[in-house]
């Protein structure tokens, strides 16, 4: 067992699908873009927002700081609680904190929105800390996060930790740091992402992770 382990929280605990997607719809058409089919917008899941706004729509810097604006007016109210823990999660992490593992939650999503969300689903005392990106566009990178995190937990051996999350923003963040990650397939990555991204493990069930990280 790994004493840290760093959760990603969308797609990874979370299903945060409907609430995404919906913010993203509605940021869009403020912006004058319609965008009728919210599927379309699942790669926003995952990404830092300014540079899925600016990849996706072309947007420059300015546009997707105010798409973003225009996005939390309905997420911060809304879109947040369109959301689901995937089944198992729950279980799991009870189980991992049982064994003395130390769990973070380390997310591009902003702190203030996932401790929102981690008390919304009664998930918050399953984890020591929750890492997040802030407001101001200031740590949105998931290398910038895994390292605060690893920072404020201190003295760290890198070996002792791994990262959990579905995108390859997750495992590429922690290759950085020089920790391990095992990747969820479950959520919002593709095969083809996620295995070129070449994390320790692929797993493709919330059993398969438990399976891993409790042995």
């Amino acid at each position: 067992m790994y004493p840290i382990i760093l959760f990603d929280l969308d797609g990874t605990l979370t299903d945060p699908k409907p609430g995404i997607t919906k913010c993203v719809q509605y940021a869009l058409a403020k912006m004058g873009i319609e965008e009728p089919d919210c599927d379309k917008l699942t790669p926003f899941i995952g990404p830092p927002l300014a540079k899925a706004f600016m990849e996706f729509y072309q947007m420059d810097e300015q546009q997707a700081i105010q798409a973003i604006e225009y996005y939390r007016e309905r997420f911060s109210t809304v879109g947040l609680y369109e959301n689901s823990v995937y089944p198992g999660i729950p279980e799991l992490l009870g189980q991992l904190t049982a064994k003395g593992s130390k769990l973070v939650v380390a997310t591009s999503k902003p702190t203030v929105f996932s401790v929102k969300i981690l008390n919304y689903f009664c998930l918050s005392s399953y984890f020591a800390q929750v890492i997040g990106s802030n407001l101001d566009g200031t740590r949105v990178e998931k290398s910038e996060v895994i390292a605060f995190a690893l920072s404020e937990i201190g003295n760290v051996n890198c070996e002792s930790v791994i990262m959990v999350g579905d995108r390859k923003h997750d495992i590429l963040g922690a290759k950085a740091n020089g920790i391990d990650a095992i990747a969820v397939g479950y959520g919002y990555g593709s095969e083809e992402e996620l295995r070129q991204a070449a994390p320790k493990q692929i797993v493709q069930t919330v059993e398969e992770l438990a399976a891993t990280l409790l042995k």
